[in-house]
């Protein structure tokens, strides 16, 4: 069985700014599992698998949440057979 996985990369200032842990807080509300890690280069990298109506819904409102500190997203969406469990935040 095949999950809806949508990876997006922040740039901005995204890392110092609690954005790791916004990111779990908005995703306990949706039906969507995956993680988040700063990246060396400054940004954010998320992952996020499930329903594509719910993994969609998730960004977005992720995206308004922490708009302030996002200057560009880089999305890619595609399908996957990984399952991830829960949501985290990964180091």
């Amino acid at each position: 069985m095949s999950n809806f996985r949508r990876q997006v990369w922040f740039s901005g200032h995204v890392q110092g700014v609690g954005f790791r842990y916004k990111t779990v807080q908005v995703a306990s509300g949706y039906d969507v599992a995956g993680l988040v890690k700063n990246l060396d280069d400054g940004r954010v990298y998320l992952c996020a698998v499930g329903d594509e109506r719910e993994v969609k819904e998730f960004t977005e409102q992720l995206q308004s949440v922490m708009r302030d500190f996002i200057r560009q997203s880089d999305v890619r969406d595609d399908v996957c057979d990984f399952k991830y469990k829960g949501f985290k935040i990964e180091l």
